[in-house]
């Protein structure tokens, strides 16, 4: 694990702080610094102390979209290990805890590299630089700086797919489309859906069900690229003409398969032929052509011990959403 630097490294604006009686510095420096003042003690280090995993190269590259959106890409700061190779020098006597840092050797990333791997990737292709902000331990000893890694990446939780989706509904269309059929009256989702994730007796949709089973409903090109307005018309109308075909399987998800997410997706698959077989070359939709196929589905048995009893997993659905493009299209 090599710390040395070819000549030390000198951060300017820096905050002096305690956590837990530990000194901590908190400051940003450019990207290019970063690099240089930072390693990374791998998992597999042949001093036994190290932690870090590989680094995957897919998560990396999404950082470094994300940063493309500019100012908007916030992000946290890197977790470093100074291992008391950086000295902290006050600027003057009145602020005793802000001043600078003379590096002297690199610090250990404790968390963040992803970050900085995209951060690399992202100003090598733009040709630019980037302040990276930063919280630096004075000093952790090796089984500290474990401990502390292991309790970031293990007690740390992460938010449920269903709230991402949600703080995500201004920007993506499909999750906008998603919360409204759930929180809308006039919804068939709208007293069986959960928007934080949650499931409870009587909610067992998440939003991050409905959003997965709304990329199906609206994946072929016409319509995929309606406004996000028609698709929640649509997916209202759909979704409303099944419920009113079946309304006691609907509200029976004890005895009934239909709003299984096996047979919503399976739905939901079929219902996007559906719905671009009513949108013509000019883009004109037939509302009315809708409810009229979804009465050809007449017949089918819904219920948890019939034959949908052995329906499971996404080629399920497919198999599933087949039969029903058939009866509906026939």
């Amino acid at each position: 694990m090599n710390s040395n630097l070819a000549r030390p490294i000198v951060i300017e604006n820096v905050l002096l702080n305690k956590i837990r009686g530990k000194i901590t510095y908190q400051s940003s420096l450019s990207a290019h610094d970063s690099f240089l003042l930072t390693f990374v003690k791998s998992y597999d280090d042949p001093s036994g102390k190290g932690y870090q995993r590989p680094v995957d190269i897919r998560r990396c590259n999404e950082f470094a979209l994300y940063l493309s959106k500019g100012d908007e890409a916030l992000f946290t700061p890197l977790l470093l290990n100074a291992s008391s190779n950086w000295e902290f020098t006050a600027y003057d006597k009145q602020r005793p805890t802000f001043g600078r840092l003379i590096c002297k050797a690199k610090a250990s990333l404790m968390d963040g590299q992803h970050r900085l791997g995209g951060i690399k990737r992202y100003i090598e292709e733009t040709n630019s630089d980037l302040a990276v902000p930063f919280v630096a331990f004075h000093y952790l000893d090796d089984d500290e700086e474990i401990q502390l890694f292991n309790i970031i990446n293990t007690k740390a939780k992460g938010i449920a797919p269903s709230l991402s989706k949600y703080l995500t509904r201004a920007s993506d269309d499909i999750s906008w489309v998603a919360t409204e059929l759930l929180v809308r009256a006039d919804s068939p989702f709208h007293h069986i859906g959960s928007i934080v994730g949650k499931r409870n007796k009587g909610r067992h949709i998440t939003l991050q069900n409905l959003y997965r089973t709304l990329k199906y409903l609206t994946k072929k090109p016409q319509c995929s690229a309606l406004t996000k307005e028609v698709k929640l018309h649509l997916s209202l109308l759909y979704f409303n003409s099944i419920k009113e075909k079946f309304y006691p399987q609907w509200i029976d998800y004890k005895e009934q398969r239909l709003t299984h997410i096996v047979c919503l997706d399976a739905l939901s698959m079929a219902g996007s032929d559906l719905i671009e077989s009513c949108i013509n070359e000019e883009g004109n939709i037939d509302y009315k052509m809708i409810p009229k196929k979804i009465e050809k589905l007449k017949g089918i048995d819904w219920s948890s011990d019939g034959h949908l009893k052995y329906i499971k997993g996404i080629s399920g659905s497919k198999a599933l959403a087949e039969d029903l493009t058939d009866r509906m299209l026939v």
